[in-house]
């Protein structure tokens, strides 16, 4: 059974900073790439990044220089750090394992950034 069980969200002022994780079990980690999602309130679900098990990383625009992926494949876990947060960046995130046409996604971890 595939588990993704994202971790590290919560609330933080404009500015700072949150590190979110994923842990992955059920799945041939290698196989895929690991990717974070989110979904603001009346907002459709959003690519943030990617990475592939060689190491390759993909970020949406409004992240990129502030967000950083990572992932760890001997421990089958990924995360993101999140840098310089905006009031913009409060949702949802989803840890998500991407393979051709195939998602897998966690329960998802309320960030939620203060003005």
């Amino acid at each position: 059974q595939v588990q993704l069980v994202e971790s590290g969200g919560g609330l933080v002022q404009a500015g700072g900073s949150l590190t979110l994780s994923c842990a992955a079990s059920g799945l041939p980690y290698r196989d895929y790439a690991m990717a974070w999602f989110r979904q603001a309130p009346g907002n459709e679900r959003e690519f943030v990044a990617a990475m592939s098990w060689s190491g390759g990383r993909t970020y949406a625009d409004s992240v990129r220089g502030r967000f950083a992926i990572s992932r760890d494949n001997a421990k089958n876990t990924a995360s993101l750090q999140m840098n310089s947060l905006k009031a913009d960046d409060t949702a949802v995130y989803y840890c998500s394992a991407l393979r051709g046409l195939s998602r897998r996604w966690g329960q998802g971890t309320q960030v939620t950034v203060s003005s």
